[in-house]
């Protein structure tokens, strides 16, 4: 019954090199692998965890593992993911995730940062990790994942992220800190649209676009050709209310400063978030973007609410549910692999929908129901 999943982890990671030398190896990498990814879906959050794991499900991985050395110590696991290629091992994840999920045209992939706080070694002089994700909001996806290196930043990342991906027909949403011309030109070059927070890291073209839509909103909206989209939202007794004003109109996007510069720029907006509170609190925030998209407001007002759902789905849960931010795991490579394996187990526990319960409680009935757990793996590797 295990066999379909396990036989397809086999051969989506297959490849990986075994960093070990053969005398050493007394379990067998995808062994390790296998219930290590099994033992995270369950609840593991560490690499005593793992280990506890494969002792007390000892029975059922023998049906279909070898095992031939029995389960495998925790140091062992922690030592194979240590010193494991982790470029390697995301380039194993990146070929699972295109082999077996399809992104829709249209749809929003939002690309943020997140640093695993307690991933620093303060004695080997180790800052914490950053990683760069890429996140499908339709699909509940993550799809990619990069290492910041310390000596560089995200600006240099998200383009290698990008060459990795899949993102022909869908939008591309990324924060102010990746609001720069190689990245739009990357996001182009890969037949994809890109929706652009802007801030003052954009000096002139950023006052510009305020005071274009200063100009815009004191004229009541007639100074230029515009396109205006609203929602409203209600939970927990409080009302939000998003309003969108766009502006596309070809000569007055290519009069701001630096606008020729960017890439098939043909959009500016001012998204303004309303919020009121049970209490009575009110607060309003506005945000600038530019666009490559043209047309109405409504997909650009889209495509920025959606951005938000990489904080939700992947961010927040990884530190709620996973307690990323509390791992201790530092050695070598092994931080950067642990949260491909965290990107791994929360695939599939999206993907899996019979049960209606938030990822936390899924990870506790997969590790109570073995036939659960099954129904987990069978999600994303058929």
């Amino acid at each position: 019954m295990a066999s379909q999943p396990i036989a397809a982890i086999f051969e989506h990671f297959g490849p990986l090199k075994d960093p070990r030398i053969d005398r050493t190896k007394r379990h067998s990498l995808l062994d390790i692998l296998v219930i290590t990814v099994c033992a995270i879906i369950c609840g593991a959050d560490t690499w005593v965890d793992v280990e506890e794991f494969g002792k007390a499900k000892r029975r059922w991985l023998k049906t279909f593992l070898d095992l031939p050395n029995d389960i495998p110590s925790h140091d062992t696991v922690g030592d194979v993911f240590a010193r494991l290629d982790a470029d390697h091992f995301q380039d194993c994840f990146l070929n699972w995730i295109q082999a077996v999920s399809v992104v829709t045209q249209g749809q929003v992939v939002a690309i943020d940062g997140k640093t695993l706080r307690r991933s620093h070694d303060r004695t080997l002089g180790k800052n914490a990790i950053h990683m760069v994700s890429a996140w499908a909001t339709h699909n509940q996806l993550v799809l990619g994942q990069v290492k910041i290196d310390e000596k560089s930043n995200e600006i240099t990342a998200i383009p290698a992220l990008l060459q990795a991906l899949s993102v022909a027909g869908c939008i591309v949403t990324i924060d102010a800190m990746g609001c720069h011309k190689s990245i739009a030109q990357t996001i182009v070059a890969h037949d994809a649209d890109y929706v652009l927070a802007l801030k003052d890291n954009q000096g002139r073209l950023y006052e510009d676009v305020q005071l274009l839509f200063a100009d815009l909103l004191d004229s009541g909206g007639r100074a230029f050709p515009s396109a205006y989209a609203e929602t409203v939202e209600k939970g927990h007794g409080r009302v939000e209310t998003r309003r969108c004003w766009t502006i596309s109109d070809t000569a007055c996007v290519q009069a701001l400063r630096g606008a020729s510069q960017w890439p098939q720029l043909q959009t500016v907006a001012m998204i303004q978030a309303e919020r009121v509170t049970p209490s009575g609190l009110h607060t309003l925030e506005t945000r600038y973007y530019i666009a490559s998209l043209g047309g109405p407001a409504r997909p650009i007002l889209d495509a920025t609410r959606s951005h938000w759902g990489i904080e939700n789905g992947l961010h927040w849960v990884l530190d709620v549910a996973f307690r990323e931010d509390e791992s201790r795991v530092r050695k070598a490579h092994a931080p950067q692999n642990f949260a491909i394996l965290r990107h791994i187990a929360l695939n599939l526990l999206k993907q899996e929908t019979t049960a209606t319960i938030g990822v936390k409680a899924k990870r506790l009935k997969a590790g109570w129901d073995e036939a659960y757990l099954l129904k987990v793996l069978a999600g994303l590797f058929k």
